[in-house]
């Protein structure tokens, strides 16, 4: 298979991708902009249209005069048993380094008619706080949240974010949890961010973007032969990619990925194209 990066250029920041039969759905983060949640379709992973949002109705969600980058973080799209589930973290103000107080909440909506804007339910908030929240169901029917946030309390000496990835089961009906999250990924670069777990045989994978979402933004993998819970074994040949200041592209990562009809797996992510005449960028989703 050809094709030119970026598949969906523009404001497209953090996507997440699904399968179901021969369709492909894919959704980005849309931070203080409203409608949020954009939905994306294409059958061939290269061709893709826009086919609704996710979160439409300020009956339902509303975004209250957030800063600018405040709003919906992350979206991630999951589908299982039938049902359509997107994931994101919604916040005003973005101030983890100066008041561990100050954390969005994580909820989902969910949908059996992905082609319907009307059809999403209400939000369901999760009690485990942070952002870049990820759902993935074992073979057991274990649900499983894991999310970003704090490792460590303020301390004289301590890493400006600190943030790593805490792992939970969760009773998906309430949003609560039902054990104590866990710490199972934190990077030496202070930020652990961007999770999506697979299983694929006996394994387990993690991965992760590590080094925050500016010219050290990457991709990493671990994985477990335990189960989500790890322990973990960080791969040999990570970071999977990182692209320097000096690249055409930049800031790659965030990714997830998916199985193609014939098994092979692609991966989308994203990318920065820097504007030299200033300091704007425009984020595109990649895909590998």
């Amino acid at each position: 298979m050809s094709f030119t990066n970026p598949i969906i250029p523009g404001f497209n920041p953090d996507p997440s991708i699904v399968r179901v039969d021969h369709d492909f759905f894919l959704v980005t983060s849309t931070f203080e902009y409203f409608p949020g949640a954009p939905i994306y379709h294409s059958r061939d992973l290269i061709q893709w249209s826009l086919i609704g949002h996710a979160l439409t109705r300020p009956s339902k969600f509303q975004i209250h005069t957030p800063e600018p980058g405040g709003g919906v973080w992350a979206t991630t799209i999951r589908y299982h048993r039938g049902v359509f589930y997107i994931v994101a973290a919604s916040f005003q103000r973005y101030r983890p380094q100066q008041d561990d107080r100050v954390w969005p909440q994580g909820f989902y909506v969910k949908t059996t008619d992905i082609w319907d804007d009307d059809s999403w339910s209400d939000p369901i908030y999760f009690d485990q706080v942070g952002f870049d929240q990820d759902l993935f169901w074992d073979d057991d029917g274990t649900v499983y949240l894991s999310s970003t946030y704090r490792k460590l309390q303020p301390t004289p000496g301590a890493k400006l974010k600190d943030f790593a990835i805490h792992i939970c089961t969760v009773d998906l009906p309430t949003g609560r949890s039902t054990s104590e999250p866990k710490l199972i990924r934190e990077s030496s670069s202070g930020v652990a961010e961007g999770s999506h777990i697979f299983k694929r045989d006996r394994y387990w994978y993690l991965f992760t973007a590590e080094g925050g979402t500016e010219s050290g933004h990457s991709e990493w993998v671990c994985r477990s032969e335990s189960g989500p819970l790890g322990p973990w074994e960080v791969g040999p040949n990570n970071p999977l990619w990182l692209n320097g200041v000096e690249d055409e592209v930049q800031n790659t990562g965030h990714a997830d990925l998916v199985e193609g009809v014939n098994g092979q797996w692609w991966a989308v992510l994203l990318g920065v194209r820097p504007m030299r005449r200033g300091k704007e960028w425009e984020e595109s989703v990649l895909g590998w």
